[in-house]
């Protein structure tokens, strides 16, 4: 795994306007892996992120970045604790939420589609996927929208030149550091 992936992939969580987000990569070694993790994190925690491996599994890896900070302000919102605890989390504790992500989609037959909450998706989103299975939405983007599709498309669009921006600076030198905004609440 490398930097080019975490620019590549996480460029709204390094910009801070949004609280987490997932890639799968390959992982020929979980000893490698674990110092690349090890490396980035030591790089990014000072600006309040965290590089976590969420399921190492046939040769991959699913990583999660992600700003602690804004995942209990999104956990926090009613609708996303209501449906956190249908699947067991603990919403007021992020760092337990992460671990029981982590149990679940080690020990679920299907995808935890909750998720969505982890990644700034709108809980309202997040639910209208879980109870239409994916059916049934106004719009696509970075998810599928059952709620405020005009407030969506803003957002896909945001996220898409911010990481468009990033990619582009990275490759005229800037480095991961100089691109991670730091978190004022951190």
């Amino acid at each position: 795994m490398s930097e080019d992936l975490v620019i590549r992939h996480c460029a709204p969580t390094l910009a801070g306007i949004k609280t987490g987000n997932l890639f799968s990569c390959a992982c020929p070694s979980r000893k490698a892996l674990t110092k690349t993790l090890s490396v980035l994190n030591r790089k990014l925690v000072s600006k309040g992120i965290r590089i976590v491996p969420l399921r190492v599994r046939k040769g991959y890896v699913l990583i999660y970045t992600y700003r602690p900070h804004a995942l209990k302000n999104d956990l926090a919102d009613d609708h996303a604790r209501k449906l956190l605890l249908k699947y067991g989390y603990l919403p007021g504790n992020p760092n337990a939420c992460v671990i029981r992500l982590i149990q679940r989609l080690r020990d679920s037959e299907e995808f935890p589609h909750e998720i969505g909450l982890f990644l700034s998706y709108p809980p309202e989103d997040v639910q209208g996927f879980i109870l239409n299975k994916a059916c049934n939405h106004k719009c696509s983007g970075c998810w599928k929208v059952y709620g405020d599709a005009q407030a969506a498309n803003r957002i896909f669009e945001k996220y898409h030149v911010c990481s468009k921006i990033y990619f582009h600076q990275w490759k005229q030198g800037k480095t991961i550091e100089q691109l991670t905004v730091a978190d004022r609440c951190f």
